[in-house]
């Protein structure tokens, strides 16, 4: 069998694994689209490729996703090169996500934390400090959740083994919230979704 098809085999199988998270992925949209119309805001962190995936969450919120509407405050935790890096230099590289969670949050915020292992100690340290300041968290884990699983108010955990995988289940699911939120809460009433 060619590696394309073993990719596509195992990227389609990783998706219909998802199917159980329905309704805890349901559960985030309602916590992040209530905070957002509340006039609260999105922290989002994530390392190496979940880091891109965490900006590009983010970005849907703030430019669009499908429709023209408002925009809505959510902040890329991993964007600022000379931040991460002060953070850091003066504390530790567990502490870059956690410090800015202390910085930027405020009850009624939902951090979205992504981590294909559930090893990652920066974001664990970050829903951590969440949790000290009354902020929701929502973890993107992969494997068995690993030492996140149980940590943040909702998790979706994809099953699979293999990093690639895990991440395009979460880029899936990130998108997929991303379409519920904007459709049940950010909309107009009787606006329509333009493809």
């Amino acid at each position: 069998m060619s590696t394309f098809q073993t990719a596509l085999e195992e990227a389609v199988k990783t998706i219909e694994s998802l199917s159980p998270l329905r309704s805890t992925l349901e559960q985030a949209a309602v916590l992040i689209g209530k905070s957002l119309t509340d006039g609260r805001k999105l922290l989002v962190c994530g390392n190496g490729g979940s880091a891109a995936d965490g900006a590009d969450f983010a970005t849907e919120f703030t430019c669009r996703f499908i429709t023209d509407r408002r925009p809505y405050p959510a902040i890329n935790l991993a964007a600022c090169g000379s931040l991460l890096t002060a953070t850091a230099n003066d504390y530790t590289f567990g502490e870059v996500f956690a410090r800015q969670v202390r910085a930027f949050g405020q009850p009624g915020d939902v951090l979205v934390a992504i981590s294909t292992s559930g090893q990652s100690e920066n974001i664990l340290a970050a829903i951590d400090a969440a949790k000290s300041l009354g902020i929701d968290s929502v973890a993107f884990l992969g494997r068995d959740g690993g030492k996140i699983r149980g940590r943040a108010d909702l998790e979706l955990i994809v099953p699979a083994q293999t990093t690639a995988r895990i991440q395009e289940a979460h880029k899936f699911l990130l998108h997929t919230l991303c379409e519920i939120v904007e459709a049940e809460w950010l909309l107009p009433a009787g606006a329509k979704i333009s493809v």
